[in-house]
């Protein structure tokens, strides 16, 4: 729910930090089952078996109206899937069912690769199907930015 929430719960806000802790080290590490690259996506053009989800405004997807990059439009194959439909008024999750009804006809959360302008987005539809049950899908990380970067690859517009 963001600030928002945080507000209406009539938590604090203040400018300082409210823990302070010491420098330490992170490990992290990324689950690459759950990342493909641009040669995957490049390959599965026109796949049945894979299904592309596009998680920008349709205004962007249809190629209407691009702010980020030179080209305007989506890949190819790809269905328009906003993440903004994921979260209700008070910019929390919608609940798992209505999320599941935006996701399940799209195919097998195994066969589903999101993609975005960046891949932030994207990653927040790979959440909601999360959220929804819907376990396995994959995220295009370079997506609409980095495929529009290679003038060979094919691009679309309109809203198919």
């Amino acid at each position: 729910g963001g600030l928002a929430a945080w507000q209406a719960e009539g938590l604090a806000l203040t400018d300082r930090p409210s823990v302070v802790r010491a420098p330490g080290t992170l490990l992290a590490s990324v689950r690459r089952e759950l990342v493909v690259d641009a040669a995957f996506v490049a390959a599965h053009v026109g796949d049945p078996s894979i299904h592309l989800v596009d998680a920008r405004a349709a205004d962007r997807f249809a190629g209407e109206n691009e702010t980020v990059d030179p080209v305007a439009g989506h890949i190819p194959g790809a269905r328009n899937r906003p993440f903004k439909e994921n979260f209700g008024a008070d910019s929390r999750f919608k609940n798992a069912d209505e999320i599941r009804r935006r996701f399940e006809t799209i195919g097998e959360p195994h066969a589903v690769v999101h993609q975005c302008g960046s891949g932030v987005s994207a990653a927040a539809n790979a959440l909601a199907m999360e959220v929804a049950g819907l376990r396995g899908s994959r995220v295009y990380a370079g997506s609409w930015s980095e495929w529009i970067a290679d003038p060979n690859r094919p691009f679309a517009t309109g809203a198919q």
